[in-house]
């Protein structure tokens, strides 16, 4: 059976995600020889999807907690699957590229489960065509750019429980203790009944590299795809490729969905890039709970990503780069944390091998990971449109985004 995603040939995105995003998966491409792999070796061997800067530096945290081997690469753009396959070991027939080079990944019964580190407009397509190709999935944030690319990865992940395999998604902040506990604490009701909150994610110019390469021929595929970080599409601007951190963290502490949200924004930065580069949300919870969201990638000499939660009892105060505490009657100081950037991942991927040798296939970041992920596209629907917009509305409209590129691609 052939692989179900060719994003260079007759199943475009708009049809696949139209196919994939309804309750579950319509295919299957599970190898019977394939079934407990992962738990017969001494190491899980992945393929890693995506050989950018990031990609590469995650595939060297799993190589370095021990119970992975790097066993193949599948990138775009040849120079960067080749840096990787060279850098880890991999054989040249095992260094794919082109756009359906992952899909050739697949294939290899040597591959048990693959990292997913490419652009986030792909995710959706790479997760499910490795699930149904019965390969273990950890996968990068945002999941998605739009709405029917969550429902995809939603059904992606039951379909790997169902298929006894996991999925776990790269979400920092929930792999860390001080912000479970913190969690914990606020869901028990120690800073009393919850009022209202803050988000937000203030950074300076993160992808002011890209602009450059952009700059060089803007309408080019390849140069766009180079350059994803500032192009709204590829990365599903801002919001929702980075400020989803501390819209995670909000959901988290209030276990819901919004109701809706009004929004605005803009973009001030001379980019060539169509991202914008501020934003700000007023979002409506359940129980008349109010979260403001602010954000910003301009500017200098600040810099925070925090999400706070008010009680009538009390506060939780949590900072990414910073400290963890809730301040009330029976305290909670998380003190300090760490690279919390580097420590998550590896929490993560220690959790990932422990879920595969134990074979847990719960897979519970997918639910919070796809509320979060949606949250962040209600956000920038209503800022988009400068008007209220609902839950409801947004998931009934059900936007596809398509990449004009695509066809300008290599397959």
């Amino acid at each position: 059976m052939a692989a179900p995603a060719s994003l260079g040939g007759a199943v475009n995105r708009r049809r696949f995600l139209a196919a994939t995003g309804a309750a579950a998966l319509g295919f299957t491409w599970l190898q019977p020889e394939l079934v407990g792999a992962a738990e017969s070796d001494a190491k899980v061997k992945f393929g890693l999807i995506g050989c950018g800067g990031r990609g590469k530096w995650i595939a060297e945290l799993f190589q370095k907690h021990g119970g992975f081997q790097v066993a193949a690469v599948a990138d775009y753009f040849e120079d960067r699957a080749k840096a990787a396959g060279d850098k880890f070991g991999v054989p040249a027939a095992r260094q794919f590229t082109g756009l359906n080079g992952y899909q050739r990944m697949l294939e290899l019964k040597e591959v048990d489960a693959v990292v997913i580190e490419t652009p986030p407009y792909f995710h959706p397509i790479h997760a499910a065509a490795a699930v149904a190709a019965g390969k273990h999935v950890y996968l990068a944030k945002p999941i998605a750019v739009d709405v029917p690319g969550c429902l995809t990865v939603e059904a992606s992940g039951r379909q790997a429980t169902a298929q006894k395999r996991c999925f776990l998604i790269d979400f920092q902040t929930r792999a860390h203790p001080a912000y479970q506990e913190a969690v914990r604490k606020v869901q028990a009701g120690d800073i009393g009944r919850v009022v209202n909150g803050e988000a937000t994610y203030l950074c300076d110019s993160t992808w002011g590299g890209m602009d450059p390469i952009l700059r060089q021929d803007p309408a080019n595929p390849e140069v766009r795809l180079r350059a994803w970080g500032v192009d709204r599409i590829l990365s599903g601007d801002v919001i929702s490729e980075q400020n989803i951190h501390a819209i995670d963290v909000a959901t988290w502490f209030l276990n819901a969905a919004p109701l809706k949200a009004y929004g605005a924004g803009g973009k001030t930065r001379d980019f060539v890039g169509d991202c914008w580069d501020h934003f700000a949300v007023i979002y409506h919870f359940p129980k008349e709970i109010l979260i403001s969201f602010t954000s910003k990638q301009v500017g200098k000499f600040w810099d925070d990503i925090l999400c706070r939660i008010y009680g009538t009892e009390g506060t939780a105060d949590t900072h990414y780069f910073g400290e963890v505490n809730v301040l009330c009657d029976d305290p909670f100081k998380g003190g300090r944390l760490g690279n919390l950037y580097t420590d998550g991942v590896v929490n993560n991927i220690a959790t990932f091998h422990k879920s595969i040798g134990a074979g847990d296939y719960s897979n519970p970041t997918v639910p919070p990971s796809v509320r979060s992920n949606l949250t962040a596209i209600l956000g920038r629907t209503a800022a988009y449109a400068k008007r209220e917009v609902t839950w409801e509305e947004m998931i009934k409209t059900n936007e596809p985004w398509e990449f004009s590129g695509l066809k300008g691609l290599k397959g």
